[in-house]
This record gives structure tokens, sequence and C-alpha cells, in this order.
């Protein structure tokens, strides 16, 4: 396998095959030495960043919420309309029932006349500004695995189970460490790669072979 390496690579030249490998390695010791230790993030660099830029760590309020929604056609007259709130009713009654996301999810999708009924009635975590005021004053008043009271918006009815609700703040430091450690070592990462090509153009000698 190595002699078939080495004719395929290099003509069978052990030499060439040599400086190639050198070549190699000494790329990888300079890149080591200019560019990937350089780039390392300490722990007190990490804590500094995170204090010096407290905005980019702030998050809205979000809630993680699973729905059901009972929505007639347009301009239904009276009796569907009647017929709507009745299903929306037998909906509540059957929601409080549930006792697990399961539960709540498989009722979503029989019942549910929403976009999210195929994903178990789950619209995962939304900003509480992008809901429907009267939904997100509901979900306020939820703890984790309750199930809301019916909610009319305009003729349509809706309710929710409550998942998890996360308050508008700061995210703490040690929450955002990983990836903080990690994005700040990329950015020098480019950065140092970026000005060694500068330097490496400025004194490269170049031949025409």
């Amino acid at each position: 396998e190595f002699n078939q390496v080495l004719q395929f690579e290099v003509h069978g030249s052990r030499q060439v095959m040599r400086e190639k490998i050198r070549r190699s390695l000494l790329i990888e010791d300079l890149l080591k030495s200019e560019v990937t230790d350089p780039a390392t993030v300490s722990l007190t660099e990490a804590r500094a960043y995170y204090s010096a830029n407290q905005k980019k760590f702030q998050h809205p309020e979000m809630f993680s919420i699973q729905t059901i929604s009972i929505i007639p056609p347009p301009n239904s007259n009276p009796e569907i309309q009647k017929e709507a709130r009745k299903h929306a009713d037998d909906a509540l009654k059957a929601a409080k029932a549930t006792k697990t996301y399961q539960e709540f999810g498989l009722l979503a999708e029989k019942v549910s006349d929403d976009d999210w009924h195929v994903k178990m009635g789950d619209r995962k975590s939304v900003e509480a500004e992008k809901l429907p005021p009267p939904v997100a004053q509901a979900a306020r008043a939820l703890k984790p695995g309750d199930v809301s009271d019916l909610i009319q918006l305009g003729t349509s009815y809706t309710l929710l189970r409550l998942n998890a609700h996360s308050p508008a703040g700061t995210s703490p430091f040690s929450e955002v460490k990983p990836k903080l450690i990690t994005d700040l070592q990329k950015q020098k990462n480019e950065q140092l790669r970026k000005e060694l090509s500068k330097r490496l153009k400025k004194t490269a000698r170049i031949e025409v072979l």
C-alpha cells in the first residue's frame, strides 16, 4: 500500500515523499505556534468579554407551549359558530384530562385545526411578544404542565399547555461559557490566520518552475 501511494503521489521517489512530509509537518508546526496556540481563550478572557458585552447575552421572555385551536371557516354563520364553540369546549375538557406532553400532543393531532397539529401541537420556544397578547397573558398564569382555559381570538378558540417559561433576563456566565469560549476562539483563529497570510505574502519568495 505504501508503494502504491508512493508511486501515485510522487512517481516512486522516496526523497520527494520525505520532502512533502517534512513540508506538511513544518506547516502544522507554524500554524500551531502562530494560530492555534495564540487563539486559545482563557476563562478570564471569556469572563471579561461577557462582562463588557452584557447586552449580547440578554434574552426576551420565552414560552414553550403546545396549542390546540378550533378555527371555523371564514364568514361562518351562527350555527357553524355554535358548533365550533361546542367543539372547542369538548377539546378543552379532553385537554384538561391529559397528564403528559405526549397525551396533549396526540389530542392536538386529532382535534386541532392550527398548523402545529401535525407536530403534536408543539410550537417549541416562542418569544412572548410574538404571541397574541391574550395567549401570552394566559401562559403567564400557568405552571409547567398546566392547561389553560379557552382563549377566544376573533371567531377562533385556542387553548395551550405550558411546557416551560423563561422570563426575560440575562443568561448567566456559567450557561453561556462553553459556546462563548468556542466562538471567541473561532474569531481569534480566523483573525490570526488572516494576519499570518498577510505576513507570509509580504515575505514570500515565488519561483516559476
